[in-house]
């Protein structure tokens, strides 16, 4: 694997794809001063960063050692293709181009792709209209020279921004409380500890991933000194004493989004008039139909036709009804008042009609008696993606922005959530969102200071409240975690940095588009991916019970959604993806089948989502492995 980059970012991979998958890593990097972005905090913060930065450079480099994968460091100021070449490129199974420049990783990714057509690649661009174009064209270049029109994943060209791979992660936090979460088919998985409850086995949920290293007081007997991954039935009933690692899906407990509400910018035609207007139109039609009735009966009219005079009078139209009979007169009089009083009626419901379409494109106000909502703060890159995410879940949102430029506030607009207009460090700002009725606090901002005193102040609100900081590096966020957890032990707390955050999913993609997320248990990790059981004879023809080899890989799920649905699933978190927000804000439907039963036998064209260690997933995939001793 060969990672180029020129921040944070690409350490954060490097370490990803050694630490978790075991993969031999050339990194490339800048030879001395490495662009790093500075943090919007000051100029303390910023040589704080710098700091760290230089101490992540050096712990890096004397990495190479360290168990998991290899790594070797290539300094280089520009990325040419000698230094490709240096890297070893032509050689490599995968590349990933993670500068902050969007030219510079283009123009490296179209020179890799010529050195190697069977390369993967993985690269970081913030243009989405144009990361689908690049990724087309490098896929079509690599089949040209391949001269194999289908190149799979071994070839295939991914295109990822920071802020689509970070922002569903902090939406998952701040729905699960945890970290150790893996997304699938519109579906949100977490791994979970549960201790066994009287010497019984513990709930195995939706499966049961691993079992935790055994007590002293449950270890007499056993030669089980760590955890045991995938364990089969037998040994988690014989388990009775361990702890267990397993899998559920998360569910949202808080009110959602009313099923039928709309996110265009037009109202429904009952939202134009307030219930007062529409019961003052609702008489006049009333008195309408009675003057008609009442004129049917002192004249013998038709009643089609004395309806129509009683218009005429009402609109002032008819002639007087001089030499009539008294009560046509006494009608007509009715009539005429009757009109009167209908202009102003009208009047109103023009003017309320036209307010309601002002409010409608303007911002709107969270409704009273909200409560249980997630509070997000700041509506940049990284929040416009959160907001669409939670959206998506149904999940009720109020924003803070203190900038009505920002590119999260037309989103906000069409998806008609609620925005709050100010400095979320003044005082009332976070009470108009009604942070004292949440279920959650999201800072995402570019600020660290920002975030961190909104946190503090909503924390002395709620003390309960769950919080998620965005922070810029991830010494500083394990920092402020400590410390936050230290004061509040009962309340849940994460912080996150947005390297920390984009970096495992642009390891799975290096890995193979199959591969969905990595959990870790203890030391050790378990790597979830979707396959397709064609082509692998461990799966093709065997029952799902046959099919499960205890501590290498088990099969949870059945994949039955169509080939289309897939590509539209697995292009919402790349850049090259639309944003799914732009649908009606239904979550996608899970077309995972959890409950296969042991004798369901695996056909060629099923797609299946497993479990796997390392080491099973390489053996099952056929990928030459470096792994060493224990993983």
């Amino acid at each position: 694997m060969v990672v180029c980059g020129d921040d944070g970012l690409a350490h954060r991979l490097a370490a990803e794809l050694r630490g978790v998958y075991g993969e031999q890593v050339t990194l490339v990097v800048p030879p001395s001063v490495r662009t790093v972005r500075p943090p919007v905090v000051g100029r303390a913060r910023a040589a704080s960063a710098a700091l760290l930065d230089r101490w992540v450079t050096a712990a890096v480099s004397r990495a190479n050692g360290a168990p998991g994968g290899t790594e070797r460091v290539v300094e280089a100021p520009e990325l040419t293709e000698a230094v490709l070449a240096e890297a070893g490129v032509d050689r490599a199974e995968a590349l990933a181009l993670v500068y902050d420049d969007d030219e510079t990783n283009i123009r490296a990714a179209l020179t890799a792709r010529r050195l190697n057509p069977r390369l993967r690649l993985v690269l970081r661009l913030y243009n989405r209209r144009l990361g689908q174009h690049i990724e087309e064209l490098l896929d079509q270049a690599a089949a040209l020279a391949t001269g194999d029109e289908d190149i799979g994943a071994d070839a295939s060209t991914t295109v990822l921004s920071d802020a689509d791979t970070a922002a569903p992660a902090l939406a998952a936090t701040a729905l699960a409380g945890t970290s150790k979460v893996v997304q699938t088919d519109g579906l949100l998985l977490r791994a979970v500890e549960r201790q066994p409850w009287r010497g019984r086995i513990a709930d195995p949920g939706l499966a049961t991933l691993a079992l935790l290293s055994p007590t002293n007081s449950d270890s007499a007997g056993t030669d089980e000194q760590g955890p045991q991954l995938l364990p089969d039935d037998a040994a988690v009933r014989a388990a009775t004493g361990r702890g267990a690692v397993v899998l559920e899906q998360v569910s949202y407990s808080g009110p959602s989004l009313p099923a039928g509400r709309a996110v265009g910018v037009v109202p429904a035609f009952a939202s134009l008039f307030s219930r007062r207007l529409r019961w003052s139109l609702a008489g006049l039609v009333g008195c309408v139909l009675a003057l008609a009735v009442a004129l049917t009966v002192v004249t013998d009219e038709h009643p089609l036709y004395a309806t129509y005079e009683t218009l005429l009078d009402l609109f002032a139209i008819n002639e007087p009804a001089l030499h009539q009979p008294l009560g046509r007169q006494i009608l007509q009089l009715l009539s005429g008042l009757l009109g009167l009083l209908l202009l102003p009626v009208l009047l109103a419901a023009v003017l309320e009609a036209l307010g309601t379409f002002r409010s409608a494109s303007a911002l709107r106000k969270p409704p009273r008696g909200l409560g249980g909502h997630v509070v997000l703060l700041g509506l940049g890159k990284i929040g416009t993606r959160v907001l669409t995410r939670l959206h998506e879940l149904r999940i009720p949102v109020v924003c803070v922005e203190a900038d009505p430029e920002a590119r999260g506030v037309a989103t906000a607009r069409r998806l008609r959530v609620p925005v709050i207009l100010g400095d979320v460090t003044q005082e009332g700002v976070l009470e108009s969102a009604k942070i004292h009725r949440a279920s959650a606090l999201l800072a995402v901002t570019s600020a660290d200071t920002t975030n961190l005193e909104a946190v503090l102040y909503a924390r002395s609100v709620r003390p309960d409240l769950r919080v998620v900081l965005r922070l810029y590096d991830d010494d500083f966020a394990t920092a402020v975690y400590r410390t936050l957890r230290a004061a509040h032990p009962n309340a849940s707390t994460r912080s996150r940095s947005v390297t920390h955050l984009a970096a495992p999913s642009f390891a799975g993609a290096m890995m193979g588009r199959q591969i969905l997320g990595a959990i870790p248990v203890e030391r050790r990790v378990l790597l979830f991916a979707a396959v397709d059981v064609g082509g692998h004879p461990q799966l093709e023809g065997k029952t799902v019970g046959e099919a499960f080899r205890p501590g290498a890989w088990r099969v949870l799920a059945l994949d039955t959604a169509t080939e289309a649905a897939r590509q539209g699933a697995s292009g919402t978190g790349s850049a090259s993806g639309s944003a799914s927000g732009d649908s009606d804000g239904d979550v996608q439907q899970s077309a995972l089948v959890w409950d296969l039963h042991d004798g369901y036998v695996l056909k060629a064209e099923d797609r299946v989502v497993l479990a796997a260690t390392r080491r099973g997933l390489a053996e099952l995939l056929g990928r030459r492995r470096r792994e060493p001793a224990g993983t």
